[in-house]
């Protein structure tokens, strides 16, 4: 299954790549202005990927929600393997990807950045997002692990901030140091911390 994604280009010769996953029921649209916030430079190109199921309430889903934190296995299947062959066939090594979503798209950045199996990217961004528990996917906690930033909103009502305090809990007791940021928000990106979000993907691709 072919991804369709809106690619923003380089300012000169890429460094590698910056692909941003969105959230459920938005599209390739929502997190695209985003990539100008976290590489003003234009350093890197830019990728936002298209969700491939088609599923109610509308807009693209990277998979079913039974419940908050329980993604439906065949359908994240579904949307995980559209990811891998889509991000597999970018023009770039995976340790110059920096991997990055929103809500949904956090926890398929997780899964395509820590699945067993999976090269590390260079830089793994999770806005209110989780580590996936699901069937036919698990997580690769052996390290070195690529330079990692979770952000969550303290009140959110989607996706509670305790799943990305689970997430952190997990990656501390393996072992791997990463960005964590709790803030007064709900289910959105807070402006305040992108400075901080700008400078992990510049660090991450630093020759």
């Amino acid at each position: 299954m072919s991804l369709r994604a809106l690619e923003r280009p380089a300012a000169g010769e890429p460094e590698g790549a910056l692909v941003l996953f969105h959230g459920r029921g938005a599209d390739e649209h929502d997190l695209f202005p985003l990539l100008d916030a976290l590489d003003p430079e234009r350093r890197l190109q830019g990728f936002t990927p298209r969700a491939p199921l088609a599923l109610s309430p509308g807009g693209a889903h990277w998979y079913a929600v039974p419940r908050v934190g329980d993604p439906d296995p065949e359908s994240f299947q579904v949307g995980y393997s559209a990811a891998v062959e889509w991000l597999d066939a970018l023009p770039f090594p995976p340790e110059r990807i920096v991997l990055g979503g929103f809500s949904q798209g956090a926890v398929m950045a997780y899964a395509l950045g820590l699945g067993k199996g999976r090269a590390r990217p260079a830089a793994l961004l999770a806005l209110s997002g989780f580590i996936p528990t699901v069937d036919g996917w698990e997580p690769d906690l052996e390290p070195p692990f690529p330079p990692i930033a979770i952000v969550h909103g303290e009140y959110d009502p989607v996706i509670p901030v305790e799943f990305a305090r689970r997430a952190r809990t997990t990656l501390e007791d393996a072992g791997a140091e990463f960005l964590y940021r709790e803030l007064p928000v709900d289910h959105t990106i807070d402006p305040a911390v992108l400075p901080e979000l700008r400078q992990v993907v510049a660090a991450a691709v630093t020759v």
